[in-house]
């Protein structure tokens, strides 16, 4: 491992404590290195909030003058919410300046690299190049596409099953798998379910963590088109304490939306796809004009397949149970008509597997979106 090495993967660590609270501004992290002296370190904590790199100058002092700057994202050089990091930068008298990757931000890309090498200061860009851009891919693509970041999380039996014929469900995953997934939520700007999820299982969709501080707790949004959710639903019960959007269509009693919305609850009128549905990719991006950059999609294989159909997912994450369920009748994850032929399968990228107690976590990405 290299120097440049070791303190990148220090700066990464440290934008990942801002996990969950920074959208829709990227994670970041700096490091302020003086020889083999760290003399400043800092995260972006919150959106509004100093950037990282002010945060580690701060820390650094009259000290960071003719020092190294790491950071996993090059720094803006433009004036949003806060003003140009490149200023203070350079104001701080940073010798070298070392970034992950590119902003890309229209608005920056690029620019504060440009800016900073004007006025002399060295800058590398790319190292652990691959990390630092895994980090904030919902920010890259939210940012260049404006869409949400899709993530299809499912958990399943060895045979590929998420229910058993009679529709029982609980639990296929063990524990350590399912406080995961309350981490998942956390980070997320919104966790989205079907109906049929919400019928069948009566989910609450909050996070549930304990440590310091209180957990963030997502948006819940329902995939409704008929509005066939019911009042005694968790979903419904908790809409005041918890923000809350059921997505339905013109087809919906006008009466159940006035009860729904005297319940806290937003009802979103969407418009219909060719099957009458909710159409998720309108939905996608009305999400996105509210600024809800990630999503995490814990739906039934209905929502699944109509996600996938409309190319929306973006990561998929299976928690896999050595369990074996079996029967023709018993649900996959994936519903719908299916493919007819192995050729027009979608591939997946395996990116990472690791262990939760007796369960795998498979990540992967489909090709066709890397």
């Amino acid at each position: 491992m290299t120097i440049d090495d070791k303190y990148m993967r220090l700066a990464l660590r440290l934008a990942k404590k801002g996990m969950g609270r920074t959208s829709p501004n990227p994670l970041v992290g700096a490091v302020v290195v003086q020889g083999r002296n760290i003399l400043g370190r800092g995260y972006h904590r919150r959106a509004g909030e100093a950037h990282a790199e002010i945060l580690a100058l701060r820390q650094a002092g009259k000290k960071a003058r003719g020092a190294t700057l790491y950071l996993n994202l090059e720094p803006c050089a433009h004036f949003g919410k806060t003003p140009p990091c490149t200023e203070a930068i350079l104001n701080a008298g940073i010798q070298r300046v070392v970034a992950g990757m590119k902003d890309p931000n229209p608005l920056v890309s690029g620019r504060g690299i440009r800016q900073l090498r004007r006025a002399g200061v060295q800058v590398d860009v790319g190292i652990l190049r691959e990390e630092c851009q895994e980090l904030n891919a919902p920010f890259g693509k939210f940012i260049t596409t404006q869409k949400p970041f899709v993530t299809l999380k499912a958990a399943i039996s060895l045979d590929g099953k998420v229910a058993t014929r009679s529709g029982d469900s609980r639990w296929i995953s063990s524990e350590a798998s399912r406080n995961y997934v309350h981490h998942l939520r956390q980070v997320a700007d919104a966790v989205m379910v079907g109906i049929g999820t919400v019928l069948k299982d009566d989910p609450l969709l909050t996070v549930r963590l304990f440590g310091k501080n209180p957990p963030r707790h997502p948006l819940r949004v329902i995939v409704d088109s008929r509005l066939r959710i019911p009042f005694h639903s968790k979903l419904v019960r908790t809409a005041g304490q918890y923000p809350t959007l059921v997505a339905t269509t013109e087809v919906a009693s006008s009466s159940k939306k006035k009860r729904l919305a005297k319940a806290k609850l937003e009802v979103l009128v969407m418009k219909s796809d060719a099957q009458r549905r909710v159409s998720l990719k309108a939905l996608m991006e009305e999400l996105a004009r509210r600024g809800v950059v990630s999503i995490l999609l814990e739906g039934g294989s209905t929502l699944n397949a109509s996600a996938l159909r409309e190319k929306l997912v973006d990561r998929l994450l299976f928690f896999v149970s050595p369990k074996i369920i079996g029967g023709h009748r018993a649900p996959g994850v994936i519903g719908g008509e299916g493919i007819l032929r192995i050729e027009q399968a979608e591939s997946v990228k395996i990116m990472k597997i690791k262990r939760l107690g007796p369960d795998l976590l498979i990540e992967g990405a489909l090709a066709s979106r890397e």
